[in-house]
C-alpha cells in the first residue's frame, strides 16, 4: 500500500515545457511510475509520450488552440516552462501563460478534485514574501490581457526574479481554494542547476551556487533532481504539502541565511544584505 503512494500508476499529467530539462526529467519520472504524459512544448520532444502538443506561450492564441485540444480529466500538471532575462515576452512565458493554462483546467474541471500542480520557480524568487503587496497587486489581474497590462504599467516587472516571485506567490494565494476542492498547488525553488538553459547562459547561470559546491564538494544539481521532487509533490505521499515553495538547492539559501555559510548571494537573493 506504501508503495502506492509513490506511484502514478492509471493518472494523466501534463507537462507544460516538457521537452527538455527539469519538465522532461520529471515527465518521464512520472512516466516509469506509471503516468500516462501529455507534453506541451514549443520545442519538439524525444522522448514517448501519450500526446505531444506544439504551443508557443507567448501566444495567446497558440496557447488557448491547445487548451481546445486537450481532453481531460488530468491526474497532475507539471508548470515546467521558462526563459532567462531578455525577451519582451518573458512575463507570458514565464508565468502569465501557465497561470492561464493552470486556471483555466482548475475552473472546468479537467484538473479533477484531488488533482495537484508543481511549479518550477527559482532561489531567484526568494524573497516573495517582502514583495508580496506588490506581487498581490498584480495577481489580482485574473486574465491574460489583465496581467499584461499590469506589467506593461509597471517598469522594471518584466523579469526573471518577478516572474518566480510571483510565481511564489500565486502556490501561496491559491493553496486554500486548491484545498476546498482536496486539490494542492506548490512550486519547487531550484538552486544552481545544469540545464539546456543554463547552458544557453553558462557565464552568467552554470557558476551559481559554486562556492557552496566548493566548500561542500557536492557536485552540481541536475534536472532529474529537480524532477524528483517535482513529480513528488504531486504524489499522494506528498498529499499534506500545500500552498508552499520549497527550496531544492543542497541547503546553499538556509546555510546563507543563518550565517553558517557566507554568502553574499543569498544575503541579496532573501533581502537581508
Amino acid at each position: 500500500m506504501a508503495q502506492e503512494l509513490f506511484r502514478f500508476d492509471g493518472k494523466r499529467v501534463l507537462v507544460v515545457g516538457g521537452a527538455t530539462g527539469m519538465g522532461a526529467a520529471a515527465a518521464q519520472i512520472a512516466q516509469d511510475l506509471g503516468g500516462r504524459i501529455v507534453v506541451l512544448d514549443v520545442a519538439d520532444v524525444t522522448y514517448p509520450c501519450e500526446q505531444k502538443l506544439a504551443v508557443d506561450l507567448s501566444d495567446k492564441a497558440s496557447v488557448d488552440g491547445v487548451l481546445a485540444q486537450l481532453e481531460g480529466p488530468f491526474d497532475s500538471v507539471f508548470s515546467c516552462a521558462g526563459i532567462a532575462d531578455g525577451p519582451e515576452s518573458l512575463m507570458r512565458v514565464n508565468f502569465i501563460s501557465q497561470r492561464h493554462i493552470i486556471d483555466t483546467l482548475f475552473a472546468d474541471g479537467r484538473l479533477r478534485d484531488g488533482g495537484a500542480v508543481a511549479m518550477i520557480s527559482s532561489v531567484g524568487g526568494l524573497a516573495w514574501q517582502s514583495n508580496l503587496p506588490q506581487l498581490q497587486d498584480f495577481l489580482s489581474n485574473d486574465t491574460w490581457e489583465g496581467m499584461q497590462r499590469w506589467i506593461d504599467e509597471h517598469e522594471g516587472t518584466n523579469t526573471y526574479v518577478f516572474s518566480k516571485q510571483v510565481m511564489n506567490a500565486y502556490v501561496a494565494s491559491r493553496a486554500f481554494e486548491f484545498a476546498k476542492r482536496r486539490m494542492r498547488i506548490n512550486s519547487i525553488m531550484p538552486g544552481g542547476t545544469d540545464t539546456p538553459l543554463a547552458r544557453k547562459h553558462a557565464d552568467v547561470w552554470l557558476p551559481f551556487q559554486a562556492d557552496y559546491r566548493e566548500a561542500t564538494g557536492l557536485e552540481r544539481l541536475t534536472p532529474e533532481k529537480m524532477g524528483s521532487v517535482l513529480a513528488f509533490l504531486c504524489m499522494d505521499a506528498a498529499v499534506g504539502i500545500n500552498g508552499t515553495p520549497i527550496l531544492v538547492d543542497d541547503g546553499y539559501c538556509a546555510s546563507g541565511i543563518t550565517g553558517t555559510f557566507d554568502s553574499p548571494t543569498v544575503k541579496m537573493l532573501a533581502g537581508i544584505a
